[in-house]
């Protein structure tokens, strides 16, 4: 007969901006002596990610939106354990938490229900602090206690996570505790327990997102604040030091909830009456209000002195002001001309039927901003497109383009007026984000990289990045594009904001299924690649390690190797201005074409029977074409030390590998770069990474965006299966 564990650790919820794995990965890797797993999975990203870990960790799979709740109640009903520690999916345990909670509570006697535990806090800007909790129960003692007697721990941050609870304690009081309000459970179990023990050791993490990330709190929710903090009083009646403590903490909750939640006008006065009824109704006898300027908030509150509250705020809210004006008076000073300019513009109406569109740092007109302009031109003339482009781009782009050249006044007055906002990097810091207006992020690959937020532990990758400003710029997106549910997955945890994502695939990809043999021999000839030869498009990318451009491949002497009959079409990555130099002379042999500064970069793909890159991400856009892609990578370890990466390429690649330019020089002179073992790699990498691109998804985003459509109208994305990509060269030579 299997032993009981002692403890069973419950992780529930969703895989919130992928923080699960680094949950299970820490607990995977760790002696669980005594200790079970079991992961209550909401939704597919966490199933999958949990079922990494099986059958060490027992799976409980649970729909997308189920509550937490749900979870931990359907991951109790599976635990064997005597005690239950609920650890959410977005939190974390520090090494050799769990072992250490079931030796602790294995010694503690059997009236004991709820042991506490001391915590760090996480943020996206920091790991590992300090809570304030140490101390408290450190006073508190080892030896177990009565609430009543030591009601100061009631002020223990109030987290399932920083308390462990008796499996029997919890059964038999599980009404009670299941509620997806966490505050609520986690004070009533303290309530409701004979006795409580105390652990001031930090065995749980948590872990705050970013309250931009999350949705917002509907009215009728804070009003709900305000209810359990009632019903949590009615469970302490009777019981006076600890009506006290609750009391304090209920008084606290709504002041803080006040002053710190954005809340609309009305709902604001709304929770202020409310929470100034309970207030008066439930003071215990004999209160005092504690002196200085916290007695007179106090006191404002209980007279429901609502105005006078919020000119008490607005007064300290001056000062601040004021302060922060004269530090960065200076800094503002530079940019005076140029907001008068835009703030002038901003007073006008928004026009409803005016977009302005940027690629590449205003490079020019190209990728996904660019097709979607194209199909809004179809489906959507009333709305004018004005391109952002700088004064050297501007002399490339096609007669009658609309733009402006940044930094001009009319560059300032169009971002000020423009209801759609289109962009495949970002926007300036200092545009703002208007009501009414639409911000569409269209991106610009797949990452394989780290981006956002995850850079920052890469120093030669966050090198120059501010990254609160970079949320700022973030949290203006109202859509998000995306081709595949690992590019939506990795954004939710790179970019943390309420940005929607439009899993409807890239629109520039639409080109590599409406293409026909027409298209493909056109730009083939506009190249001047003779029918019969192969062309081989080499299109290496950026490397954060490098002060400027290294050859990874000695490119004449390939070239020989490979033949007459091979073309190589070489594409800088648009960081390296300079790359044509090194290529100065070898396109004289006519087997060498520099394709550097060709756009769109989608006429290169069709042309081109086969793809060698390394850790471009337009190897994600080239499979939509299921044509054959070989991997050079030389510097992997160096590459995904220096930058890290979201999956492992070398297991995962689209095709066979090269770690050298001998092995690439094989492969591409035999066949393996199209033989039996490339196409199968293919074919998994693109049902993972072609999601959705399937020649329609312009057309989804602006019906979405542009038109208001529902999602539940727009094109269904066809099968990968079903799908026919462009034909391939030799099949219209």
């Amino acid at each position: 007969m299997p032993e009981i564990p002692e403890l069973s650790v419950i992780v529930h919820g969703p895989n919130v901006q992928d923080h699960l794995p680094a949950l299970l990965d820490s607990l995977d890797s760790h002696p669980l002596t005594g200790v079970e797993v079991i992961v209550a999975a909401v939704g597919d990203w966490a199933r999958e990610t949990a079922e990494r870990h099986a059958p060490a960790f027992t799976v409980v799979p649970l729909p997308e939106g189920a509550g937490d709740a749900a979870a931990r109640a359907a991951g109790a009903a599976r635990a064997t354990g005597r005690w239950l520690h609920f650890v959410h999916a977005k939190d974390g345990l520090p090494a050799g938490a769990p072992r250490t909670v079931a030796e602790h509570a294995a010694a503690l006697p059997g009236t004991v229900d709820v042991l506490l535990l001391d915590h760090v806090r996480s943020t996206w800007r920091a790991s590992g602090l300090p809570s304030p909790d140490g101390p408290r129960l450190a006073r508190a003692g080892s030896a177990p206690v009565a609430l009543d007697a030591c009601a100061p721990l009631l002020r223990v941050t109030p987290l399932l996570g920083n308390r462990a609870v008796r499996a029997g304690f919890w059964r038999a009081h599980e009404r009670l505790l299941t509620t997806d309000a966490e505050p609520f459970a986690a004070n009533a179990a303290l309530l409701l327990a004979d006795h409580v023990a105390c652990l001031p050791h930090p065995a749980f993490e948590d872990r705050r997102l970013r309250p931009e990330s999350l949705p917002p709190v509907p009215p009728e929710e804070r009003y709900a604040r305000i209810d359990r903090h009632l019903g949590l009083l009615d469970l302490a009646a009777g019981r006076p030091a600890v009506h006290a403590a609750l009391y304090d903490l209920m008084v606290r909750d709504c002041l803080r909830t006040f002053a710190r939640d954005a809340m609309p006008r009305d709902v604001a006065r709304e929770f202020f009456r409310r929470a100034s009824l309970a207030v008066r109704q439930h003071r215990p006898e004999g209160y005092r209000l504690p002196a200085g300027l916290d007695g007179v908030r106090r006191s404002l509150l209980e007279d429901d002195a609502h105005r006078r509250y919020r000119a008490l705020q607005g007064a300290n809210r001056a000062r601040r002001t004021v302060r922060s004006a004269v530090r960065d008076g200076r800094r503002r000073a530079g940019t005076r001309v140029r907001s008068l300019q835009y703030r002038a513009a901003l007073t006008g109406p928004v026009d409803p039927h005016l977009a302005v569109f940027s690629a590449y740092w205003n490079r020019g007109v190209a990728c996904n901003p660019a097709a979607v302009a194209a199909k809004l031109a179809e489906l959507a003339p009333s709305v004018h497109p004005v391109w952002v482009v700088t004064a050297a781009g501007a002399a490339l782009l096609t007669p009658g383009t609309d733009h402006v050249v940044p930094g001009t006044r009319r560059y300032w007055e169009v971002l000020a007026r423009a209801k759609y906002l289109v962009n495949n990097v970002n926007f300036p810091d200092a545009v703002v984000k208007r009501p009414g207006t639409v911000h569409l992020q269209t991106h610009h690959g797949t990452p394989l990289k780290h981006m956002g937020l995850d850079q920052m532990p890469y120093p030669a990758a966050a090198r120059g990045l501010d990254f609160p400003a970079l949320l700022a710029r973030v949290d203006k997106w109202d859509y998000s594009v995306s081709a595949n549910s690992h590019s939506t997955r990795m954004w939710q945890r790179a970019y943390p904001s309420r940005h929607v994502s439009l899993d409807h695939g890239y629109p520039r990809n639409d080109v590599y299924y409406t293409a026909g043999a027409d298209e493909v021999r056109a730009v083939r000839e506009r190249l001047g690649i003779a029918p019969g030869r192969r062309a081989v498009l080499y299109a290496p990318t950026h490397r954060d390690y490098e002060a400027g451009w290294t050859p990874r491949l000695d490119l004449a002497s390939l070239a020989d190797q490979l033949g007459e009959e091979t073309i190589l079409l070489v594409r800088a990555h648009y960081f390296y201005e300079d790359f044509a130099s090194p290529l100065t002379g070898l396109r004289r042999t006519g087997r060498i074409i520099d394709v550097s500064s060709y756009e769109p970069v989608e006429d290169l793909c069709l042309a081109a029977d086969a793809l060698v890159t390394d850790y471009s991400s337009i190897m994600f856009d080239y499979a939509n074409l299921d044509r054959p892609i070989v991997i050079h990578a030389d510097d992997w370890e160096t590459y995904r030390t220096t930058r890290g990466v979201y999956f492992d390429l070398m297991a995962e690649a689209p095709g066979p590998v090269a770690r050298s330019q001998a092995e690439l020089t094989e492969i591409l002179t035999t066949d393996a770069w199209r033989d039996e073992r490339a196409a199968k790699a293919r074919a998994a990498f693109r049902r993972r990474f072609c999601e959705y691109d399937d020649g329609r998804a312009a057309e989804r985003v602006v019906r979405r965006v542009f038109l208001g459509e529902d999602e539940r109208s727009l094109p269904p994305v066809l099968p990968l299966e079903q799908r026919t990509p462009a034909p391939r060269p030799e099949e219209v030579a």
